[in-house]
């Protein structure tokens, strides 16, 4: 049964770490030595597994899942318990898995988005999407396993796509991009794009008819042709708009987390960003 952790959370983390010390498997080296990592969700559980590939590391967000709204699970409060690492975006982004972190992990805990030099706004966790300061978090992670080498291969690649990113958006007929939740900002910012988003940070957040007027008002005054849509969430509001305005819509994935689909195709966290670049240039008329 999934429990969401509330008011009965200390409870909970009582006893997980009254049953890791009886049986003495707290000190995270139970599965032949290797370094055992937890970590929030996918694009974090993805840096840490190609930084350290003999790591046994276990993404908390399911496939398919939206994160933003995870219900813990008492395994996953044990697995925070019992690791040697683990990696949260912290913030408030996932308040029930920092709760059950702060209240008696054994191992490191570090929370990224305290990372020195992101630039974080507040309320907004999404600096994943943004190159440049997705390479701040690899190296805090690279730190953290002890593989800075590892770690500054994979900024290597991070720096070749912000490149592609910078070359592609450079000259666009439009700037403004339609989102269904805010999830770009920090993308937009650094690529010189504006985003119009219908609903707030949580995806799950319910606009005001305000702010959906104010979509299709945008929509309308740019010229926009598109209305981005992303696969964890329902379309409705995003075809909504596009209803009214008479746009396509199109996918722009906020890489939260792969669909089983996804992950069966090999896709990765490059391969996503290669095609939300190729779905911007194409919505916003790039040369």
């Amino acid at each position: 049964m999934r429990i969401v952790i509330g008011s009965i959370l200390a409870l909970l983390v009582a006893g997980v770490v009254f049953a890791l010390t009886s049986s003495g498997s707290g000190n995270g080296k139970s599965r032949g030595g290797q370094t055992e990592v937890v970590a929030a969700f996918y694009p974090i559980a993805f840096a840490a597994e190609q930084i350290d590939p003999s790591a046994d590391v276990r993404n908390l967000t399911p496939p398919g899942a939206e994160p933003h709204d995870l219900e813990v699970t008492p395994r996953d409060v044990q697995d925070l318990q019992s690791a040697d690492l683990v990696l949260l975006m912290g913030q408030g982004f996932q308040p029930q898995l920092e709760k059950a972190a702060d209240q008696g992990a054994a191992g490191k805990v570090v929370k990224l988005l305290d990372t020195p030099g992101l630039g974080v706004k507040p309320g907004d966790p999404h600096v994943w999407l943004d190159p440049p300061r997705f390479e701040k978090l690899v190296t805090r992670i690279g730190d953290a396993l002890g593989h800075r080498a590892a770690a500054a291969r994979f900024n290597a690649k991070l720096a070749a796509l912000d490149r592609e990113y910078r070359s592609g958006l450079a000259s666009c007929k439009r700037t403004e991009i339609v989102t269904s939740h805010e999830a770009f900002g920090y993308l937009a910012e650094d690529y010189g794009l504006q985003q119009v988003a219908i609903s707030g940070i949580s995806p799950e957040a319910e606009p005001t008819p305000a702010a959906l007027q104010a979509a299709v008002d945008a929509v309308r005054k740019t010229g926009a042709t598109t209305v981005f849509t992303e696969p964890l969430v329902s379309p409705k509001l995003s075809e909504t708009v596009a209803r009214e305005t008479g746009a396509q819509t199109r996918t722009l994935n906020p890489i939260e987390g792969l669909t089983p689909d996804e992950q069966s195709k090999g896709e990765d966290y490059f391969s996503v960003m290669r095609e939300n670049l190729a779905a911007l240039r194409q919505a916003l008329e790039c040369q």
